[in-house]
């Protein structure tokens, strides 16, 4: 029995379909979900939704928000998301390695709001590269 997903920014609809198995970056960690779990709602971190429809995996970067699951339907609500396959891989890279130098020279700085900044852009790089198929 498949498990219908949603991934829904606020301006588009970025999955919407049937598949497998789905593993959510929630807050408190990686949540796998297969069909027939309990009723969630659970918050999700910058990171990499994977599903499964069929044998290979396809990979969601997606930037905060929430997933509820009930009755074998999955919605997540995010402030934004991107497919995997339609992130240049090498752009992403490149994103990466700038995003990482920065937050090495805001944690030299020690200003905090720097840090933070730093912090966020390096998360939402990583999980651009990690969806793209880049290895962090």
């Amino acid at each position: 029995m498949p498990l219908t997903v949603r991934v829904i920014t606020p301006d588009k609809t970025v999955w919407d379909g049937d598949v497998q198995e789905i593993i959510l970056p929630s807050t408190s960690g990686q949540l796998g979900i297969l069909a027939g779990h309990a009723p969630l709602l659970t918050a999700l971190d910058t990171g990499v939704i994977r599903v499964r429809p069929d044998k290979d995996w396809k990979s969601i970067a997606v930037m905060g928000g929430f997933a509820e699951v009930e009755q074998d339907e999955i919605k997540v609500l995010v402030n934004s998301a991107e497919a995997g396959d339609n992130i240049d891989k090498e752009a992403a890279r490149e994103e990466y390695n700038a995003a990482q130098s920065r937050l090495e020279e805001a944690t030299k700085g020690g200003e905090p709001r720097e840090q933070m900044k730093a912090s966020n852009a390096y998360k939402k790089a990583r999980a651009r590269l990690q969806a793209a198929g880049g290895m962090v």
